[in-house]
């Protein structure tokens, strides 16, 4: 089994924060100029989520010295990904948003957990 250190999973997460963030930045630009409707509804909250929780990521990554942090802020990566992803596909292949209440409750799951560390700090 490969051991991942722990330093190497902040900075991962820090990253994809970044990216997530300027993913919704082309995700908001794209639902205001080419989206219209209940499409350009899902893909501004698919966005709101992704830039939000993408600088959360950032911002709390580097912060994230114990496990419970870690954890609580891949759960939150997953979660976003999930919720947000979930409304891209709706509009862009056609799929169901099936996924989005899973990604919601796993990115409320989250940030609870990563209160419990901040507590615990």
């Amino acid at each position: 089994m490969v051991q991942v250190s722990s330093a190497f999973v902040v900075r991962l997460l820090a990253a994809a924060g970044a990216v997530l963030a300027a993913a919704a930045v082309a995700l908001f630009a794209y639902a205001a100029h080419a989206a219209s409707g209940p499409e350009q509804g899902r893909l501004l909250h698919a966005a709101l989520f992704g830039f939000g929780h993408g600088i959360a990521l950032t911002a709390l990554a580097p912060q994230a010295s114990r496990r419970l942090g870690r954890v609580a802020l891949m759960l939150m990566l997953a979660g976003v990904l999930l919720f947000s992803g979930s409304l891209v596909a709706a509009v862009f292949l056609g799929t169901s948003t099936g996924l989005a209440p899973s990604g919601g409750s796993l990115m409320i799951l989250a940030w609870l957990l990563y209160a419990t560390d901040a507590l615990r700090r």
